[in-house]
């Protein structure tokens, strides 16, 4: 559970920086990007491998690439379901969903794959 929990502050982040960094990103309250960290956690665990498994083909065709428009998508659906949370259109979702991927990497290269536990070790 921290480890979940320290991949949402790491996601938060992440959409902080988007906001900051693109113009059409926009989160009104600081418990609003907690609450939008969160559900974008769980949006990529359910979601977002059912939608892998069903475009494989369009990802291997495009060498991957594909995998952008799914997580610019699982950001769209979070901004949908958040309120307080918007984008404006598809390509500052597709920037941030990159920004917040980078975060996601750099914090993960940081914490380890399974994360830290409460006593912080890997």
């Amino acid at each position: 559970m921290a480890g979940f929990l320290l991949r949402a502050v790491i996601a938060a982040f992440g959409l902080w920086l988007a906001t900051l960094w693109i113009d059409g990103f926009t989160i009104d309250e600081p418990a609003n990007l907690l609450i939008a960290a969160v559900v974008l956690g769980l949006v990529n665990a359910v979601v977002r491998p059912i939608l892998i498994v069903l475009t494989l083909p369009i990802s291997v065709v495009t060498l991957g690439l594909f995998l952008l428009v799914i997580n610019a998508s699982m950001i769209l659906l979070v901004a949908a379901i958040v309120p307080g949370f918007d984008i404006s259109g598809f390509w500052d979702a597709l920037w941030g969903a990159l920004l917040v991927s980078l975060t996601g990497w750099l914090g993960s290269w940081f914490i380890g794959s399974r994360g830290l536990d409460l006593l912080g070790r890997r």
